[in-house]
């Protein structure tokens, strides 16, 4: 089976092998020198002033922003899943809450996010995602993230990047806190988290809050090549790994343009055999097709052809199917999820196969 959702993502053989060796105890000098040396590479993958890993899912890290970061009202982008769960974690921690409703096709615009700001002098902190992936949506967060900036600059800018750090180059200038998740673009099994956080999210942090999500112990801890609890060594061992291939394979500038021209590709060979992407902005991430027969499709996917992809949640349940595009992903592995899909519509009685959507994909790569 082909593992292609939007997270989680398949774990590379030599990854698996790496996290396959006998446990360490993470208070040793192995296991810190492992930390350090994958610390010191999310420094360049994040580009930040200061990286955080958190034995958590995304969610937690989204916490742990949330309650160290905001001290009076959240305003947050609610676009899809992710979007609102950033509002309901300010909610669960009494927090104020301003929320900015789009429908899950719909980029924020950078204007209400201005004017949300402007007239709600409690809020203290923004966060919005950079791909909210329940509908593949690409939100313009550098802009947004200057434009608040602009307005009062100790306002903490949160960046939900867990579908897009690894994917593209992004511009930190203006964020403080950087989400990351280890089962999307660093293609590891679930249950790590990482945030890298600007010198101004440090200071506001100062003590921290709550105790397990505390990031100023992490912080301390971290800089001594340590974590203030137990560490989830076996994925760190594993991140280290997949930083390493990915520096092997030419670093993350070809990874960003290798996703970028992945992306291109399948969004323009879908729509070669009339298919309708359903995101006005589309992420580098995933293609997101919304289509009457999304499930029958999506069924046809796993069950005959071997490849699973996601669909959608709440009112898009059965309306759009998701296909990842985030990490190493093989040229030919790409050109079966194509295939597949144009036989998928042909035993439909929607069109005949003739290989369009893979000519497509492979011209748009050559150029």
């Amino acid at each position: 089976m082909l593992l292609f959702t939007p997270g989680p993502t398949p774990v590379p053989a030599n990854v698996r092998e790496a996290m396959s060796k006998e446990t360490i105890h993470h208070r040793t000098p192995e296991f810190e020198a492992i930390f350090a040396n994958a610390r010191a590479k999310l420094f360049e993958l994040f580009g930040t002033d200061e990286v955080v890993m958190l034995a958590s899912t995304g969610t937690g890290a989204m916490e742990a922003c949330v309650t160290n970061l905001c001290h009076k009202t959240l305003l947050n982008v609610n676009a899809g899943k992710f979007g609102e769960r950033f509002g309901k974690i300010a909610k669960a921690h009494g927090l104020g809450n301003v929320e900015l409703q789009y429908d899950w096709d719909t980029p924020a615009n950078v204007e209400d996010v201005v004017k949300a700001v402007e007239a709600n002098p409690d809020i203290d902190a923004v966060a919005v995602q950079i791909s909210e992936s329940a509908g593949g949506l690409r939100h313009p967060v550098e802009a947004i993230a200057k434009a608040v900036k602009a307005i009062r600059s100790d306002i903490m800018v949160i960046a939900d990047g867990i579908t897009a750090v690894g994917v593209e180059k992004i511009d930190v200038s203006d964020i403080d806190a950087l989400i990351a998740g280890s089962q999307k673009a660093l293609m590891l099994p679930p249950g790590l988290a990482i945030v890298g956080l600007s010198d101004a999210a440090v200071s506001k942090i100062g003590d921290g809050k709550g105790y397990y999500f505390n990031l100023a112990s992490e912080i301390k801890k971290q800089r001594q090549n340590t974590t203030a609890y137990t560490a989830a060594t076996t994925l760190v061992i594993g991140l280290l790994e997949m930083l390493e291939t990915i520096e092997a394979k030419g670093g993350y500038d070809k990874l960003y343009e290798e996703s970028a021209k992945r992306a291109e590709g399948v969004r323009a060979a879908l729509e070669a055999i009339g298919l309708h992407v359903y995101p006005k902005s589309p992420a580098t991430s995933m293609t997101t097709i919304d289509d009457v027969n999304a499930k029958e499709i999506r069924d046809l996917l796993k069950n005959k052809y071997g490849v699973n992809v996601a669909g959608g949640q709440d009112h898009l349940k059965g309306k759009i199917f998701r296909i990842n595009q985030m990490g190493l992903i093989e040229d030919y592995e790409m050109a079966w999820v194509l295939n597949s899909v144009e036989l998928a519509l042909e035993e439909l009685g929607r069109r005949a196969f003739d290989g369009t959507a893979n000519r497509v994909y492979v011209e748009s790569k050559c150029k």
